[in-house]
């Protein structure tokens, strides 16, 4: 589907391949034990150097707080990609707990929301298209049709979160840029079953995406509500930004990786044309030392960063340079390098004293605790560092 590995083999230095497979070896030897320490776990952050895990603990933690929290696939994600990478079959037998951890979810329902792409994509549909695993396949479209489930037809997105039950706010009419991401799920539904509707859904969504989202600067709005019986638009939120009209940046990573992936499905122009215009906008504003921070328009101090929006971004780059004319390779993965070696040089941690490798993420702008670590962060770097040395599975 991709045609990235040819331009990775036109335009990217010896140097840099050989700077990525140095990191490689970096990774490899630091999955080896990690994935071993952490075989019973589902991580999401470290505490003192130790990753926590939001497994199913046997009691309550059915939630969305628990093992139904929406990054409880990356680590499985990890995982498969070190798998399909290294052939080291451990790798695959760890990944399973997560998908069977992860049937609580799927029993319990009431946790689940639109990011059921990001949890089962990485975990049961991975499994199912590197093993053939019949269980991965069925898991697989319970969550596409999870997902499918949230779309409201007349205004044409997919419902981002459930209602506040202990405020009791109302979300019914509200999307967010992060379901670009979660979409490919259902345009592997409609290639898996041959059924249109689950791509005519993904489609749909990316579309009021596209106009509701999208600024004409390239930046990107995080949250828009819609009235969901009329579909019109009532208003948009900063959510994890620093303010209302602001530039979240992992917000902008979601657009760039997101429109990217919803043209390699479809083949539809405007997709590409809109993931290269929130590309311009975010590599314009990378600083010179690489390293991004939470929002591009947040006051210069306090100033916090999200290695999370790099990593995402550098991943989303990589792939949109496949997607475009000789000339214009260089300015996509010239920019993905800068990020991935600011992060490779000077924001990984190789040590043994703590499991995750990225350090300085930061879920939200606004939030008590800035700049800790977060599984994403860890995954979408050893994704990026394996698209450079064709060694990744597209797992979306």
């Amino acid at each position: 589907m991709s045609k990235r590995n040819d331009a990775l083999k036109n335009v990217l230095s010896q140097q840099d391949v050989s700077w990525a497979e140095g990191i490689f070896e970096k990774i490899q030897e630091k999955m080896a034990w990690v994935s071993e320490k952490s075989k019973d776990k589902i991580p999401y952050t470290t505490i003192n150097g130790t990753y926590d895990n939001r497994a199913f603990d046997g009691k309550d933690n059915v939630s969305e707080l628990g093992v139904c929290w929406w990054t409880n696939g990356f680590w499985a994600g990890m995982l498969w990609q070190m798998y399909h990478a290294t052939g080291d079959k451990r790798y695959a037998e760890i990944a399973k707990f997560t998908e069977e951890q992860l049937d609580h979810c799927l029993e319990g329902y009431y946790g689940l929301h639109h990011d059921v792409g990001f949890m089962w994509l990485h975990s049961a549909v991975a499994d199912y298209r590197l093993t053939g695993d019949a269980d991965g396949r069925r898991r697989g479209m319970h969550a596409a049709n999870i997902l499918a489930g949230r779309f409201n037809p007349v205004g044409k997105f997919i419902r981002a979160w459930n209602d506040n039950e202990e405020t009791g706010e109302k979300k019914t009419g509200w999307a967010i840029i992060d379901c670009m991401m979660n979409i490919p799920l259902l345009y592997w539904a409609a290639e898996e079953t041959e059924d249109p509707r689950y791509k005519q859904i993904a489609m749909m969504h990316a579309d009021t995406a596209m106009g509701s989202f999208i600024r004409p600067d390239g930046s990107s709005n995080h949250i828009v509500e819609f009235d969901p019986n009329t579909g019109e638009l009532v208003q948009t939120f900063g959510g994890q930004g620093y303010e209302n009209g602001s530039a979240w940046t992992r917000g902008q990573s979601w657009a760039v990786y997101g429109f990217t992936l919803s043209y390699l499905h479809t083949g539809k122009q405007e997709y590409l044309d809109t993931a290269k215009r929130v590309a311009h906008y975010f590599i314009s504003n990378i600083p010179e030392d690489g390293f991004i921070p939470v929002d591009f328009r947040s006051p210069k101090e306090p100033k916090w960063e999200d290695s999370t929006a790099a990593a995402i971004t550098a991943c989303g780059l990589i792939e949109l340079a496949g997607c475009v004319s000789e000339h214009e390779k260089h300015l996509y993965l010239d920019a993905a390098m800068k990020m991935l070696k600011a992060l490779g040089d000077h924001r990984c941690n190789w040590t043994k004293d703590c499991d995750n490798i990225v350090e300085k993420c930061t879920a939200a702008y606004h939030d008590k605790e800035h700049e800790f670590s977060i599984i994403y962060g860890d995954y979408f770097f050893i994704e990026a560092i394996l698209k450079l040395l064709d060694k990744d599975f597209l797992i979306w």
